[in-house]
């Protein structure tokens, strides 16, 4: 599972970056999924060529991003945290905190530090001004996902274990 594999990647946006340490994954089949109802002009890239990047409002507040991933149409995953590791001072800058495990922790928190608005909805995360590298194999915790009201109990959030950096604990100890 992508989400999963994620974990220790890293992933910048014009040099701005860190290292993937919690994600959550979304399926067409899936009800909390905004793919789940089928294309529409909102989702539409999630129904696009894996590697596009689905950006959309949450709450009407925080920008989120998405990688389109899979074989299937309407799959993607959602970067909840990174731990900072380029542009710290952009960061900085935008976020208007200091501290680091504040700056990415959490998928609006992520956007704001990276600059990830609308304008990048539908970009490929291998193209600039993002860049995406592999990186080494993580420990992975695996939990619910959180913030959503369907589907609550669906294992498919991913982090990495012992990560300062996560916007929320795990119930196991991650």
């Amino acid at each position: 599972m992508a989400a999963r594999e994620l974990i220790g990647w890293t992933i910048a946006m014009d040099g701005v970056g860190g290292r993937i340490v919690e994600t959550e994954a979304y399926h067409y089949s899936d009800p909390a999924s905004h793919s789940f109802s089928g294309p529409t002009a909102r989702n539409a890239v999630m129904f696009g060529a894996p590697g596009a990047i689905y950006v959309y409002r949450s709450y009407g507040i925080h920008w989120c991003m998405n990688l389109v991933c899979g074989d299937e149409a309407g799959s993607a995953v959602l970067l909840r945290a990174l731990e900072p590791t380029e542009g710290l001072d952009v960061m900085i800058a935008r976020r208007g905190l200091d501290d680091p495990r504040l700056l990415c922790s959490g998928p609006g928190r992520l956007c704001q530090a990276l600059g990830v608005s609308r304008d990048q909805n539908g970009l490929k995360v291998f193209e600039p001004p993002f860049e995406l590298i592999p990186g080494p194999p993580a420990e992975v915790v695996v939990g619910p996902r959180i913030g959503i009201t369907k589907a609550i109990d669906v294992p498919w959030r991913f982090g990495e274990r012992g990560s300062r950096y996560l916007s929320k604990p795990f119930p196991t100890g991650g």
